[in-house]
């Protein structure tokens, strides 16, 4: 019967993704054949419950091919007797969950719920990332206590992020795990500061604090009182061997504005780079979201938006929730003509957008030239719009900074800087607010 159980693995192994079968599958155990039930061992209670949870109809369906009858399950401890631990296998009673709710942590910002490991597709783009995360949040390398996710927007890091968060929950749910973004923390701190109880924001996380997941650190350029507040918070939770995640755009050495301390802590860790998913995850990031919304999508669609929506997972996710709330609300077939008429709209002159288009159309509407935007001058009619231009070329185009910044007779320090003014009008001025809107609405239209 044991030979039977690793032919079962054997086949399972072949139906799940690799990193899943080696996490949950494989560590299962043969013990002995009780009647009609199969008793294997597993390492914890958690990973009993994640099988049972997640792989039991797996589990059941093979178990009765390879048997030719109806055979139940069961799983104990490891360490067990065999008998006193064995779990009859029962359909489980899921506890329903408040709608719309996610899951919380100790402190910070939520938890998004379907932001875990099981929902996030592993390719050759990002398994290294994957791997260092499940390995920083399972504890099993007590050296690496900090990782550092680098990746453009919409590529998983914050997904990865909230997964370590996640899973570092569920298995220890004792610990205090904080996710917040640099952002946050920096309000936080200006907060504390003016209702006089940043004792107690130093003590949130310098003493209270055994995860801290941070995400985008860029923010954090210039802000020398958070950055000295961060990496003395930094300082306490190295020494105290806890576990510290950070995400961003930029590596720390092209973080302009940042201090040597604080950029010295974020580089220390291992980092992490996460690339722009291939065709064939792009195709396998389709078929996994499709099957978690319970949308019945053809292959040669899924094929055709894999190979048009090539930017970033949420240009994908923006394709095949597109295709189908289209289908569902105009009571059409959802087949390739649709799917061209979703797409058209998402990609609609991208292709064609370059930084010369992006710098006539900025100095078209304030009235300068484009020796001006490219030109040494200080002046505020000048900076702002090439501000704006920068930050258009950086979302609009794949150009990297460096020729970003080359263009406009910039560093790419000053680029960065220049992206963080605009992101940071963005949320508080409402008349960058209008530029920028008025300006994308050109680029996407194709109206330039």
């Amino acid at each position: 019967m044991e030979n039977a159980w690793n032919d079962i693995k054997t086949v399972i192994k072949e139906r799940i993704p690799g990193h899943s079968f080696r996490m949950w599958i494989e560590p299962l155990k043969f013990i002995k054949n009780d009647k009609d039930c199969i008793v294997v061992s597993s390492p914890n209670s958690f990973s009993r419950k994640r099988v049972q949870d997640h792989y039991s109809s797996i589990i059941d369906s093979e178990v009765k091919k390879a048997l030719g009858k109806d055979c139940e399950f069961s799983i104990t401890i490891s360490g067990g007797n065999g008998n006193g631990n064995i779990r009859k296998k029962v359909k489980q009673k899921l506890q329903l969950s408040l709608p719309n709710i996610d899951v919380c942590q100790s402190g910070g910002c939520f938890l998004r719920k379907e932001f875990t490991f099981d929902q996030f597709v592993v390719g050759n783009n990002n398994d290294f990332a994957y791997s260092a995360s499940l390995s920083l949040a399972s504890k099993k390398d007590t050296y690496q206590n900090s990782l550092f996710l680098l990746s453009g927007t919409g590529m998983g890091k914050s997904h990865l992020s909230q997964a370590i968060g996640h899973h570092i929950l569920d298995r220890y749910p004792k610990d205090r795990v904080y996710y917040v973004t640099a952002e946050d923390f920096s309000n936080e701190m200006i907060h504390a500061f003016r209702h006089n109880s940043i004792e107690k924001f130093k003590s949130k996380y310098r003493n209270n604090c055994d995860v801290l997941l941070l995400e985008d650190v860029h923010y954090l350029t210039g802000k020398e009182r958070t950055q000295i507040e961060l990496a003395l918070a930094l300082d306490s939770l190295f020494e105290s061997n806890k576990k510290i995640i950070f995400s961003s755009c930029y590596l720390p050495a092209d973080i302009p504005k940042l201090n040597d301390k604080l950029r010295s802590r974020l580089s220390s860790g291992l980092i992490s780079t996460i690339e722009p998913p291939d065709f064939k995850t792009r195709v396998r990031i389709i078929k996994k979201k499709s099957m978690a919304k319970g949308y019945n999508i053809p292959e040669d669609v899924t094929s055709f938006l894999a190979s048009e929506l090539t930017d970033d997972v949420r240009q994908l996710e923006s394709g095949l929730f597109g295709v189908a709330a289209k289908s569902s609300l105009l009571s059409v077939p959802l087949d390739l003509s649709l799917a061209a008429s979703v797409v058209k709209n998402i990609v609609r002159s991208r292709k064609t957008i370059t930084v010369n288009t992006i710098k006539k159309l900025v100095c078209k509407n304030y009235r300068i030239s484009v020796n001006d935007i490219v030109s040494p001058s200080r002046k505020q009619g000048i900076v702002q719009p090439r501000q704006i231009a920068i930050y258009l070329s950086r979302k609009y185009t794949d150009l990297s900074l460096q020729t970003i910044g080359k263009s406009f007779n910039r560093y790419h320090a000053t680029a960065l800087h220049s992206i963080s003014a605009v992101e940071r009008g963005l949320r508080e001025d409402t008349t960058i607010q209008k530029k920028v809107d008025f300006f994308c609405g050109k680029l996407e239209s194709g109206k330039f």
